[in-house]
């Protein structure tokens, strides 16, 4: 797939997607900087290390924006407590051109997508169970031919 093609595709999954597609969306998205930007340290490449790592940042910027504050409660609080540690790892990271950080960030990203990935199963409504009273009566089969045969 092309990267035009890619994105586009991207694009229309963020388009039609739920707001709770939409957070897994930004920890996928997040979780993948991370990965780039410690691939990008391991190779050198400090100018694409320092793009992965400020998107990064900017995803968790966005996911603490996301948070409801008034009917979040406890968890929302929390949230934004490890929304702003990890983002100050990122920052460390990337002054210190160290893997560390990143390794960090990356586990705690990962966990998080897993619980939201919980969340939002359990938020899907359940498949309707089927009544297997409810199906149709047989129908008697439809001989081609009369037998000879009598008992």
């Amino acid at each position: 797939m092309s990267h035009d093609g890619h994105d586009a595709y991207l694009e229309g999954r963020v388009l039609s997607a739920d707001p709770l597609e939409l957070i897994r969306l930004l920890y996928q998205g997040c979780i993948n900087a991370v990965r780039d930007a410690r691939r990008m340290l391991a190779d050198g490449d400090i100018a694409g290390r320092s793009r992965a790592i400020t998107k990064a940042f900017d995803i968790i910027a966005e996911l603490m924006n996301s948070l409801d504050r008034e009917r979040g409660g406890e968890i929302s609080r929390r949230l934004a407590l490890l929304y702003d540690y990890m983002q100050r790892r990122l920052t460390d990271a990337n002054l210190r051109q160290a893997d560390a950080p990143l390794a960090e960030v990356l586990g705690l990203l990962s966990t998080l997508a897993g619980a939201w990935d919980g969340v939002q199963a359990q938020s899907r409504p359940a498949p309707p169970v089927k009544n297997p009273w409810d199906q149709a009566p047989m129908q008697e089969p439809q001989t081609a031919s009369v037998h000879a045969w009598s008992f």
